[in-house]
């Protein structure tokens, strides 16, 4: 079953890069009480993610903050440490959380993974953003083609805030 407004989100460990090295955080450690505008993408460093999902959401990141989100998070199904890189080359002025779902642990509780294995990337995540509320999600934007964004970019997001 795939996720949709009005649901909570589903239990979840992520892996996240710290000055300490990898650390495993929880849904609720990102989500709980908190207002979370959420970026998942089928792969760090793929075109389409690369050079146009996370410009979208980094050109317009402070103004999502000053609509009252409290954390930036983008999520993919890559180890710790490519999304560490894949931070250090897209975001600039530290604005958002890197989830690595190294397993799509997450993706799959979601219903929302996909199989690339035909052009060897494995399971991946489906293309979508959402406002996350303390857990509850309140807006949900899934692309029907995993290679554009159309609908899941962060000026779409913030249109919705």
């Amino acid at each position: 079953m795939t996720i949709k407004v009005g649901d909570r989100l589903p239990e979840a460990k992520f892996t996240v890069m710290t000055d300490e090295g990898p650390k495993t955080r929880t849904t609720d450690e990102i989500f709980k009480g908190k207002k979370v505008a959420l970026f998942a993408v089928p792969g760090a460093y793929t075109g389409t993610c690369h050079k146009m999902h996370m410009p979208s959401v980094f050109q317009n990141a402070a103004a999502i903050k000053a609509k009252g989100i409290d954390t930036i998070a983008v999520v993919a199904v890559n180890d710790v440490f490519v999304m560490k890189a894949w931070k250090r080359d897209t975001d600039m002025k530290d604005e958002a959380v890197y989830l690595a779902d190294g397993n799509a642990e997450f993706t799959k509780a979601l219903g929302l993974e996909f199989d690339g294995s035909g052009h060897g990337l494995g399971i991946r995540s489906k293309r979508y953003s959402m406002l996350v509320d303390d857990g509850v999600v309140k807006t949900f934007n899934l692309e029907a083609n995993p290679g554009k964004v159309e609908v899941s970019g962060g000026d779409t997001l913030l249109s919705q805030l």
